[in-house]
């Protein structure tokens, strides 16, 4: 069965940090779940968490790099 994980960072309306997971089968409707965090260090390290996470579960990693806590 085909299927995607999509995680990104991205900027809440109140000025905190969410990071963005979308995930479901290829051509359907998938489920969102957005989780905020007060700065961008500690969103890096949840969605490199993350990332290590589905990796070992098989999903291969494409787009852009990880980021470092320091961006």
């Amino acid at each position: 069965m085909a299927r995607y994980y999509v995680l990104s960072i991205e900027p809440s309306l109140f000025g905190d940090t969410a990071l963005v997971r979308e995930w479901g089968r290829i051509g359907q409707r998938g489920k969102r779940r957005i989780d905020l965090f007060a700065d961008n260090p500690q969103a890096a390290v949840a969605l490199n968490t993350w990332l290590d996470r589905m990796t070992k579960r098989g999903y291969a990693h494409r787009g852009s790099r990880p980021i470092s806590p320091d961006e």
